[in-house]
């Protein structure tokens, strides 16, 4: 197919050159037509490139990638010139799409990318058996990724890393609760933390079709936007025998709430009836020693500096259990001002609990105290009147 010059343009991202339709750089919502790219996901493809660019440095195995919906196959293309990759695959059923990806690979003087023109799961079930596996499966649908995680588990070999876009934030968030059961296996409960209980969501689901093929999965790394979630798990092809399902519980009465293996229906603080979220994933979101090689491996790529302060605060949250919560939260029970958040957490700190940021949320913390903890602390504190 002929795409006419005039209505593409050359951009760059990260260190790679890529050809994209003009009208995705200035149309509020990029068309579809003749192939989507969203510049506003550049962040991202950024956090994409740190976790790969972290990964393959210690990876000993065959370094493939494989990308299932690459649209443009920016991420692709990126991780073919930025990082030290024996080949990319990219994969994506728009014959235009795949044009302009070789285009752009053809900009960067890339040999080490190869394109097809597959169903997403056909195209994962082709690279299904040892030894043609990817060492880095990458699925980024419009949508829920639920109906792909068979496929992706069986084509990401032993020991490499799965990652895995979710874009359906209103199921995800508790809009459509039949749809949320439907596609994952499990409710959400509408709350202020509501983006960490999706990604548990999306874990969980994925940990449950795991189980059933005989994989393992470990969380490493997840990213909460405001237009997707992204997970990041380690593939190992054995059994989990870890109990990781459960619930989360919350009272929406006194606003405590905990993580849990079985479902609780009284409110241990204030004996009120709970709503039960779940069941979902109830470990660990991030690995503490890959969130470190992320960091460590951000001095050799061209990534945004929101990435950096980002995986600050995953790291330190990476030792944290159960779910944050924010600053507006604890101020509407109180009916008064919240405190700034770094008196927040210091405050928590000198009372003998612990308290961090958390990466989900500007004015999200977590803590081990529960909520009738935490508004004693506050309320013993001076509150800066001119926040709300």
């Amino acid at each position: 197919m002929q795409i006419p010059e005039e209505t593409l343009q050359e951009i760059i991202e990260g260190q790679t050159k890529i050809i994209v339709p003009k009208k995705s750089m200035t149309d509020k919502v990029p068309p579809k037509e003749p192939a989507f790219f969203n510049p506003k996901a550049r962040v991202s493809r950024d956090f994409s490139i740190i976790a790969y660019g972290a990964f393959l440095k210690k990876f000993k195995g065959p370094k493939i990638f494989l990308e299932g919906l690459s649209g443009l196959g920016v991420r692709g293309l990126r991780v073919a010139n930025e990082l030290q990759i024996d080949k990319v695959i990219i994969n994506d059923l728009n014959p235009t799409a795949l044009k302009l990806a070789e285009y752009s690979a053809r900009l960067n003087n890339l040999k080490n990318i190869e394109y097809s023109e597959m169903e997403v799961c056909r195209f994962l079930s082709k690279y299904s058996t040892k030894g043609q596996r990817g060492s880095i499966v990458d699925v980024d649908p419009f949508g829920s990724p639920s109906q792909f995680f068979d496929c992706c588990l069986r084509a990401t070999m032993h020991g490499g890393i799965l990652s895995i876009t979710a874009t359906d934030l209103q199921v995800l968030n508790g809009l459509y609760q039949s749809a949320c059961k439907r596609k994952y296996g499990g409710v959400p409960i509408r709350v202020e933390y509501g983006n960490e209980m999706a990604i548990r969501l999306i874990l969980g689901c994925l940990r449950m079709v795991a189980g059933r093929i005989g994989v393992e999965i470990v969380p490493i790394f997840a990213e909460s936007n405001m237009h997707y979630y992204r997970t990041y798990v380690r593939v190992l092809i054995r059994q989990d025998q870890k109990e990781n399902i459960g619930y989360i519980i919350h009272c929406k009465s006194c606003g405590h709430r905990k993580i849990a293996l079985e479902q609780i229906n009284e409110c241990e603080l204030c004996k009120s009836k709970l709503n039960i979220g779940g069941p979902l994933w109830i470990d660990r979101i991030f690995d503490k020693e890959f969130v470190n090689d992320m960091i460590l491996k951000l001095p050799e790529l061209s990534v945004g500096k929101i990435c950096e302060k980002t995986l600050q605060k995953c790291l330190v949250e990476s030792e944290m259990s159960g779910t944050y919560f924010t600053l507006d939260e604890i101020a509407s029970k109180m009916k008064a001002s919240p405190p700034k958040l770094e008196d927040a957490i210091i405050n928590l700190q000198k009372n003998g609990y612990q308290a961090t940021r958390t990466s989900f949320s500007p004015t999200g913390f977590r803590t081990n105290a529960n909520i009738n903890e935490i508004i004693s602390v506050f309320s013993n504190q001076p509150v800066n009147p001119k926040q709300t």
